[in-house]
């Protein structure tokens, strides 16, 4: 497989090609090839140690993470900081410095300062993967969608892509944009004004603040869920209220002229921004993103990792 990246980490979509995502698909699908195997490892990372350093919960992107490099054959370990001397006040550096101590070639990390990642990269000698950052980026999750999407659809050069839920406090919502622009589709943003960044079109792309034409309008929705931990103050007037004017329904979709493919990054709040009759339906592909997470990211690590090429 040849071609490499065109940068040591990955911090963010804001800081890499559309070449450099074209080459992450290409090798996303030949390692889902791998996975659908009977023996589903390959020794491609066998002499790579990779440190998973999460500072905030996560369960989906945690899991993948390890089972991709699991997959890889890399030596892992991981790290939590509320079983952590983060906890004895020990800084961030002192925390990646001590781990790198015991040579790793390689950080996954989750943290809830925006630009934490960044933070090491400009300190340390390793490869840095930002697993999400605050409200920033989760370029990873915005990977695996368009990767998903394009899976479904085709190229998504000129695709309508609408963007559907808590846009201002949603780190995948950026992580998206960045990437669809970068591939040429067209994006909406939907939501409550209240849930919109005031200057999100300077992204290039357009607002919504009605459901159904939304809907009408685009070939897939890629719904957000409310980010209730993150509101400092309350946005909305109820969940309830929430789910009425931009909850998606079954109902909802049968009434439409042409039902987009809904997608979801979890974890869902079922019966708030979708219903279950929605998420378990056929339009769905909330699985197959699952699927596609430990593809895309096996492809992010052997290409960060290694600049050679390696036959597998």
């Amino acid at each position: 497989m040849n071609g490499q990246l065109s940068t040591k980490h990955l911090l963010g979509i804001k800081h890499i090609t559309k070449e450099d995502i074209q080459l992450i698909f290409h090798t996303a699908e030949n390692f889902k090839e791998v996975i659908n195997r009977p023996i589903k490892k390959v020794p491609s990372l066998r002499d790579v140690t990779i440190a998973n350093l999460f500072f905030e919960n996560s369960t989906r992107t945690r899991i993948s993470f390890e089972l991709a490099e699991k997959r890889l054959s890399a030596d892992t370990i991981n790290f939590s900081a509320a079983a952590s001397s983060v906890k004895k006040g020990e800084t961030l550096l002192d925390t990646v410095n001590n781990i790198l101590s015991m040579k790793v070639d390689m950080v996954v990390m989750r943290h809830p300062a925006p630009g934490a990642p960044q933070f090491l990269a400009d300190r340390i000698d390793a490869n840095i993967i930002n697993a999400g950052d605050g409200t920033h980026e989760h370029p990873t999750q915005a990977l695996l969608d368009a990767f998903s999407m394009r899976e479904k659809v085709g190229e998504l050069k000129g695709k309508k892509i609408a963007i559907i839920g808590d846009i201002k406090h949603s780190r995948v919502a950026l992580s998206n944009i960045y990437c669809l622009k970068k591939l040429g589709a067209e994006v909406v943003v939907c939501g409550p004004p209240t849930l919109l960044p005031k200057h999100i079109e300077s992204l290039g792309v357009n607002k919504s603040y009605n459901l159904k034409e939304t809907l009408e309008w685009c070939d897939i929705a890629n719904v957000l869920r409310i980010q209730l931990e993150r509101q400092d103050i309350q946005y909305i007037p109820s969940k309830r209220e929430y789910n009425q004017y931009f909850g998606l329904n079954l109902s909802l979709l049968n009434s439409l002229k042409s039902v987009p493919v809904i997608m979801h990054p979890g974890p869902i709040n079922r019966g708030i921004e979708l219903d279950s009759d929605v998420a378990d339906s056929e339009y769905s592909i909330i699985l197959q993103q699952v699927e596609n997470g430990v593809a895309t990211r096996m492809a992010i690590l052997y290409l960060l990792a290694s600049r050679e090429k390696i036959e597998y």
